[in-house]
């Protein structure tokens, strides 16, 4: 292995993102070969911002339908739980159109006023004067209740959907799932997303809100999916579960991970805390700063489809390459002082979205809207934050998940 980190050692990501290492890399091997123990065959880490943007152009060279993470699913692994995530052009772009409606720029502006207001509901409900845990008093209840709104989710079953995509999203954490990938067993489970008994049961609730919509269609986002044709058919069952699944994973934990992250980073600069509170017209490029900052999504895994040369590494068809965004945010070459947090960093072409292609995020228009309507609201109603004792953090090297974060408030 290239470098003296083990970058698959979970254990290190649950200390802390190893932002030293990814420093080395970017100066000494930009496009590294790591080694990893059977039966996998080893990855390419790309840590340079040109080249990970690049990477993420060319979905003909570098393709998704190898899935996303460091596993190596079988063709029919991939058949059974294949999302848009998975899919490459043109199949893809078919998909995309069929949601892409509800998340544009002018879409996602009507549900302004609701994410204003349900922030100041979350508020009033969870921060007070002095010591709260912030990740369950108000992180993760803004955004699983903007998706609710979106896909038409049964309010009284929220805790069900944040529990099940909690335990996807870290299925290396044995502290959240009790299937880890990676430990145990999971041959069972390797046709569920994430590889994982919890896969199968959000299919399961999926199945029965699907079933629901279809008794009473309204105008939400599973309805748009149940009267959606692909080349005039319809979605099937396969493929509904796989978009339920997918949606109600992205479209929570990663907008959660940035509100926390975000707030502990104001946690450890304070004066930018100050600066952002003195100055409303600073909350646009604090949005995308948090962003880059926290990098909810670490990575994004391609396999190359034929022997090509990236960052002057030579590639083989077939070979893993894994476009570290976390890296990437924190490019020199990219943004001036990227080692600094700063509220008022204007350009901020980060890569917490993707930079480019087919794979942009199709809920980032959504979640600088959550990020930013959070951040107003507690500027205004914040003096400042403090620890009020040391985060946990989700043993991932995907996530940039915490599982708590204590934090001291004083109101304004």
């Amino acid at each position: 292995m290239t470098g003296a980190v083990d970058l698959t050692d979970l254990d290190m990501w649950a200390r802390g993102v190893p932002y030293r290492e990814f420093a080395r890399l970017r100066r000494d091997a930009p496009v590294s070969w790591h080694d990893e123990p059977p039966p996998h065959s080893g990855f390419w880490s790309v840590s340079c911002y040109q080249d990970i943007a690049a990477a993420s152009r060319d979905v003909a060279t570098f393709s998704s339908a190898r899935g996303i993470s460091f596993e190596e699913p079988t063709d029919d692994d991939m058949a059974a739980r294949r999302t848009i995530i998975d899919t490459d052009p043109p199949g893809h772009t078919k998909l995309r159109k069929i949601v892409s409606g509800s998340f544009t720029q002018r879409a996602v502006a009507v549900y302004q006023h609701f994410v204003e207001q349900l922030t100041e509901h979350v508020l009033d409900a969870g921060l007070a004067d002095g010591e709260i845990e912030f990740v369950d008093a108000v992180a993760k209840e803004v955004p699983i209740r903007v998706l609710a709104r979106i896909m038409g989710l049964p309010e009284a079953g929220l805790d069900r959907f944040i529990d099940l995509g909690d335990r996807l999203i870290a299925n290396t954490d044995p502290d959240i799932t009790d299937v880890v990938w990676g430990r145990d067993d999971t041959d069972a489970y390797r046709r569920f997303p994430f590889r994982s008994p919890y896969g199968k049961q959000l299919w399961e609730l999926g199945r029965e809100i699907v079933a629901g919509r279809l008794r009473a269609p309204g105008d939400d986002l599973l309805s748009t999916l149940l009267r959606a044709e692909v080349d005039g058919d319809r979605l099937s069952e396969v493929d509904l579960d796989n978009f339920f699944s997918i949606l109600v994973v992205a479209g929570n934990e990663t907008t959660r991970i940035a509100i926390a992250q975000g707030v502990l980073a104001f946690c450890e600069h304070p004066e930018q805390w100050q600066r952002l509170r003195s100055d409303p017209g600073l909350l646009g490029p604090a949005t995308d700063e948090v962003l880059r900052w926290t990098c909810p999504t670490h990575f994004m895994r391609r396999t190359a489809t034929a022997d090509t040369s990236l960052g002057g590494a030579q590639i083989r068809a077939g070979d893993k390459v894994v476009l570290w965004y976390v890296s990437g945010n924190r490019d020199e070459a990219e943004f001036p002082d990227a080692g600094v947090f700063d509220v008022g960093r204007d350009p901020n072409r980060h890569l917490s979205f993707g930079r480019g292609g087919p794979h942009l995020c199709l809920g980032a228009h959504l979640a600088r809207l959550e990020v930013r309507a959070v951040l107003a609201a507690l500027a205004r109603r914040v003096a400042c934050f403090e620890l009020a004792g040391p985060p946990r953090r989700i043993r991932s090297n995907f996530t940039n998940g915490l599982r708590e974060l204590p934090v001291r408030v004083r109101l304004a």
